[in-house]
């Protein structure tokens, strides 16, 4: 059962879509209906809802409001059948997380499949996006929770936990210097260099690194995905300095080696668990979390 009329349905549809084509299509209904159903709110509410325009229909100032409006009621709505649920003992729940690229291999990863696999009336839903993307899901409570990465730089979250991973050079398992302790540029002059992409969140880092070393290497490869960057190491391309994090799961299963830098001063990467202040989370939402937790500890641990 839900609380929410027909009408916000066919209005959050039509707000996604721009379309009453392609929302009619999704709902399985006639644009017409649809149409019908957003004029005669607009004549109730006394003010127009969406601009028609020759290529679809755009959102009015009113109609953002109420958008927003029905996406938070909706997440609540959800929240409180989820007390229903965990006041009756029922074993149901819905849980919406989001995670950075670099976890969807590995021991969170891992984690998640074995709670669905353990809690087959769980209900997930997992977001990959950037660090910064996923903060602002968290504020507007559009998820429960994220795995994000360096929060000190985004304001207004709490963090239930949190592991610190070191920054090191990558290079083949096989590479001649992987049994070295440590090892600075310098060391690595003759080698083609893989430098991280602005979009990642390690770049300023690596980009500081070079400069105070006063290294300018000319034949570097540039690149903005942490996928490419290992296949290009694995392949014995070039060098890369990057976060544990970004290849612990190659690093384990000795694909690739990583050593850390010598001397280096450079700041580890945080990687948080975080969630928006004052948040209530529901029963099945705080067993995810304990999980994960679990994980973020044990990397902790380990790389201290």
């Amino acid at each position: 059962m839900s609380p929410f009329s027909r009408f916000s349905l066919y209005f959050t549809e039509v707000a996604r879509s721009g379309s009453l084509r392609r929302a009619a299509e999704k709902l399985h209904v006639s644009a017409s209906a649809i149409n019908r159903q957003i004029l005669q709110a607009e004549v109730h509410f006394g003010t127009p809802l969406f601009e028609r325009l020759p290529e679809g229909l755009r959102m009015t100032t009113a109609g953002e409001l109420l958008y927003d409006d029905v996406m938070r009621w909706q997440r609540e709505f959800r929240l409180t059948r989820q007390r229903f649920d965990d006041i009756q003992g029922l074993k149901r729940g819905n849980v919406s997380m989001g995670l950075v690229q670099s976890l969807t291999r590995g021991g969170v990863a891992d984690a998640i499949g074995e709670m669905a696999r353990e809690h087959p009336w769980l209900r997930l839903e997992l977001t990959v996006n950037s660090s910064h993307a996923l903060s602002e899901m968290i504020r507007r409570a559009e998820i429960d929770f994220g795995l994000i990465l360096d929060p000190a730089g985004q304001a207004g979250l709490d963090v239930l936990a949190f592991a610190e991973l070191e920054m090191g050079i990558v290079m083949p398992a096989a590479h001649p210097l992987s049994g070295r302790a440590a090892l600075s540029l310098s060391d690595l002059s003759h080698e083609r260099h893989i430098l991280p992409g602005e979009a990642l969140v390690v770049h300023e880092r690596v980009a500081a690194l070079y400069r105070k070393q006063g290294m300018a290497p000319d034949n570097i490869i540039a690149c903005n995905d942490i996928r490419l960057i290992r296949s290009l190491i694995a392949q014995g391309t070039g060098v890369c300095v990057l976060s544990l994090l970004d290849v612990l799961t190659e690093v384990q299963s000795h694909q690739l080696c990583f050593v850390p830098i010598k001397h280096s001063v450079m700041r580890p990467l945080t990687l948080a668990l975080c969630t928006a202040p004052s948040r209530q989370l529901s029963r099945a939402a705080l067993r995810v979390i304990q999980r994960v937790t679990e994980v973020i500890e044990t990397m902790s641990a380990r790389h201290a």
